[in-house]
């Protein structure tokens, strides 16, 4: 690992950052472009090499991609992080005419979904990861699980198209209410104002963003962030309706991603909307699982970085770090508005995982 180079260690950052918010997966690509590149890339980037300090420098990246999706979601883990210690008292002396797990709030009943689903990857990760990246873990396999990624996003997205107008009238609804517990902006005169109010709630109960008026960029802004709050507390509401048992059963559906290929948040969202949640409620929700999940990995690995895996390789690690930050920041601030839109869909992620995958698996193969 010590003829790891700033060039390798920046492309695989941001790779990392990228894709692991992109229903592509991370993984599979941090093992497919070494191969694909071949000569030294493919021997100082190899996962499956015993030992490999390969997968401690890509998984240690871990913690810079889920420091991303926290900033990202702070307003939503304050929420949700408050409202889990509030439940701990709750535990511990139940109010008077509840039980001791009889949670009174969503972000509550939210924070033990999370944490109950949370639970089987965990174990799953620590248990199998060293069988499936040795047993796994080499391009071809990588390149056909790719594939099937692909075939996974077009049944989801088949499951979508059969609700379309669930989808956009539940994002209309909410836009509608979010945009009515707005007051009028003050800069706004009210018999001017009314047209151009109409007009931004029209836009955003059609998924479209709302852009701010000429020279109130700011107050534009704070609209927006207030608006995408109360959407997110609306979103929360129908979350929680799935129950935990629904939870833990989308979590488990993480552990597919220990293959190659398969994307964690790609495999969240089909199964959300199998079980009857929007595109965009099951994104949300995916996002949400997955920042513990990639955080405690990350932190996993840590200990190897700052062991003899990581001589000679830090500054590297630091560099990779930042771009797998950044990476994973701009990945998300488009994912949510990208799929924020009704008429988006999940079908070119689809296309890539399938053509990159088949094409990868047959270049691999004759090369």
């Amino acid at each position: 690992m010590s003829h790891l180079t700033y060039g390798e260690a920046g492309v695989v950052g941001l790779i990392q950052g990228v894709t692991e918010l992109f229903p592509v997966s991370s993984l599979g690509h941090n093992v497919l472009i070494p191969a694909l590149v071949g000569g030294q890339w493919a021997k100082d980037l190899n996962v499956s090499a015993p030992e490999s300090p390969y997968l401690a420098f890509i998984v240690g990246l871990h913690v810079a991609t889920a420091l991303a999706m926290i900033l990202y979601f702070w307003r939503d883990w304050v929420r949700i992080i408050a409202a889990f210690f509030a439940s701990l008292r709750q535990i511990a002396v139940p109010a008077r005419g509840t039980q001791r797990w009889e949670f009174q709030t969503t972000d509550q009943m939210l924070a033990w979904m999370i944490v109950l689903a949370t639970i089987p990857v965990g174990i799953a990760g620590l248990a199998l990861e060293h069988l499936f990246r040795v047993a796994f873990s080499k391009p071809i396999p990588t390149a056909l699980f790719l594939f099937a990624n692909g075939l996974i996003l077009l049944a989801g997205e088949r499951v979508r198209r059969r609700r379309a107008g669930t989808e956009a009238r539940q994002a209309a609804a909410d836009a509608r209410l979010a945009a009515e517990r707005q007051p009028a902006p003050a800069w706004q005169p009210a018999a001017a104002g009314q047209p151009a109010v109409a007009g931004q709630r029209a836009g955003a109960a059609a998924g479209r963003p709302v852009p701010a008026p000429a020279g109130r960029h700011a107050a534009g802004q704070r609209a927006l962030k207030q608006q995408e709050a109360s959407m997110a507390v609306q979103a929360d509401r129908r979350l929680v309706r799935l129950g935990y048992p629904n939870a833990i059963l989308l979590g488990s559906l993480q552990i597919l991603a220990l293959l190659p290929g398969i994307s964690r948040d790609g495999v969240v969202m089909v199964g959300g909307l199998f079980r009857g949640l929007t595109r965009q409620d099951a994104a949300r929700f995916s996002f949400l699982l997955s920042a513990p999940v990639i955080l405690a990995a990350g932190v996993l690995k840590i200990p190897d970085l700052t062991g003899p895996l990581g001589a000679g390789i830090r500054g590297q690690v630091l560099f990779a770090s930042v771009l797998s930050f950044v990476g994973a920041y701009l990945a998300l601030r488009f994912l949510m508005r990208y799929l924020g839109n009704v008429n988006r869909t999940l079908t070119p992620f689809a296309i890539y995982s399938l053509a990159v995958g088949l094409g990868s698996a047959v270049y691999l193969s004759v090369r």
